[in-house]
């Protein structure tokens, strides 16, 4: 996938609601990839990224790409909204830090969990499921953005997939995602790669 940091954004488009990348999943982002784009660290979102919300622990997949990429010697640290308790049981499990409370999308939490990596800026994603809070607080941090597709979003809170729709419009109109009067975009997941 190229990323949209290198078009154009189109005129009346900010880039900021436009995420730099977009895969399916976070386990499409293989240590290679990562590195033949220059980036050394992630911040990841913890809930319906690594994990559906209502699920304790990740998937053993998923711990398993996160031991790849540790071997790789990339960084990674979560950086959750979620509440301090339940974020750390899944980051110790891991074996990575975290940054639990972050209110994303303001980006502080973001830019401590770069300062936390100690990993340029510039190599640093953050990834996530949501546009208004992951994709928004990784662009005001100053970091590249990953949007993902949400893990078993029906087990959001109401809050959370109320605005699922407002984002799935945003991302139809900027042409992130297939949709009415929207071109395809390269970035999105064919359909077939959408689902696990």
């Amino acid at each position: 996938m190229k990323p949209n940091a290198d078009e154009v954004p189109p005129r009346g488009r900010p880039r900021w609601l436009r995420p730099t990348y977009y895969f399916s999943r976070v386990r499409d982002l293989s240590p290679q990839w990562l590195q033949s784009q220059g980036l050394a660290g992630l911040l990841v979102d913890l809930d319906s990224t690594l994990k559906p919300y209502r699920q304790a622990t990740v998937a053993p997949e998923t711990a398993a790409w996160i031991r790849s990429l540790q071997a790789a010697g990339i960084r990674l640290c979560i950086v959750s909204n979620g509440g301090g308790k339940r974020v750390a049981v899944t980051a110790e499990e891991l074996g990575v830090p975290f940054l639990a409370r972050a209110w994303k999308p303001f980006p502080w939490r973001c830019r401590q969990g770069v300062r936390l990596l100690d990993v340029d800026p510039s190599a640093v994603a953050m990834v996530g499921d949501q546009l208004f809070a992951d994709i928004w607080a990784g662009y005001w941090a100053g970091i590249r953005t990953i949007l993902i597709v949400p893990l078993a979003p029906e087990q959001e809170p109401f809050a959370t997939r109320w605005k699922r729709g407002l984002e799935r419009w945003f991302l139809r109109r900027l042409g992130v995602i297939p949709g009415a009067g929207a071109e395809q975009s390269p970035h999105a997941p064919s359909p077939e790669a959408r689902h696990d």
